[in-house]
């Protein structure tokens, strides 16, 4: 077999192999053999993407939006809304998500403008009708309007795509509070409640409680808490809620020493400290 021929019959391998079209040369090597390894190898190096330092245009297209939301994030957590406003209204200008819709909207309630923040709801449910967390904003939205049976439609359309979600149940059990269906409020505050013990820590400032309902309504929400947590064996968070419906006046404070539930409490030598203070309504 010529050399002619030896090659012709390699580069026909080549291709069947998947090599690709190679120029093959005559072998110069003494060792046929080892020409090849150092041909194929070459080959397979020229085949490699080539490295490179710099981000790929969508990386690089995505980050002033990131950058533009976390900036929104750190202002909002300072307290500084207005400002938040500005760098979520920049984001939503290079991309609308609904993410980012509900972020400009709670940053607008922190602000007290409800009109402006609904429509930010509503832009986010535009862009995806399974967005949880505007369904939930609307709600908050219709609650502080005083619309309660919207409230709950929007909660519960929110909790059938998170069912999990202890915010969720927390915002529906108080509009059944504040329509003064207490059974069912209870029911929602205590799912809430399992699913996240903290949560009444976490919304207690800033809830929908704490912004939509009379002094009495809350004394009573103060009281159903403190027996929620008498019920579970915390006892600390208990007299820290049975001082709360105290001070926000709650009339019927006698009840703790008569109910069942209140058992284990009253056996602390801090809940006879407490009902000897007698905290007075804050007014």
């Amino acid at each position: 077999m010529t050399g002619v021929e030896l090659c012709l019959r390699i580069r026909s391998r080549a291709c069947c192999i998947g090599l690709g079209w190679l120029y093959w040369q005559p072998p110069l090597h003494r060792d046929f053999n080892s020409w090849l390894s150092i041909s194929r190898r070459n080959h397979s190096r020229s085949q490699r993407k080539p490295f490179s330092n710099q981000p790929s245009s969508k990386s690089t297209s995505q980050r002033p939006l990131l950058l533009r939301r976390r900036q929104g994030d750190q202002l909002r957590a300072q307290k500084r809304y207005l400002d938040s406003v500005d760098y979520y209204k920049a984001a939503i200008a290079k991309q609308q998500t609904p993410l980012l819709w509900n972020k400009e909207g709670i940053a607008l309630l922190f602000l007290q403008r409800s009109k402006e923040a609904q429509k930010c709801f509503e832009q986010a449910l535009a862009i995806d009708k399974n967005s949880a967390e505007g369904l939930n904003n609307l709600g908050f939205i219709a609650q502080i309007q005083k619309r309660y049976n919207r409230a709950i439609k929007y909660y519960n359309k929110a909790l059938e795509i998170r069912p999990n979600s202890p915010t969720f149940h927390y915002n529906l059990g108080s509009a059944y509070f504040a329509k003064h269906d207490y059974q069912k409020a209870t029911q929602e505050y205590h799912t809430a409640y399992q699913i996240d013990p903290d949560i009444f820590q976490r919304v207690s400032k800033m809830g929908i409680m704490a912004q939509t309902s009379s002094p009495e309504d809350r004394a009573a929400f103060s009281f159903m808490v403190a027996k929620m947590y008498a019920q579970s064996g915390d006892i600390e968070h208990s007299l820290e809620y049975l001082r709360k419906a105290m001070e926000e006046g709650f009339k019927n404070i006698k009840e703790v020493y008569n109910d069942a539930v209140f058992a284990n409490l009253r056996e602390d030598p801090r809940f006879a400290e407490l009902m000897a203070q007698k905290p007075q309504a804050i007014q």
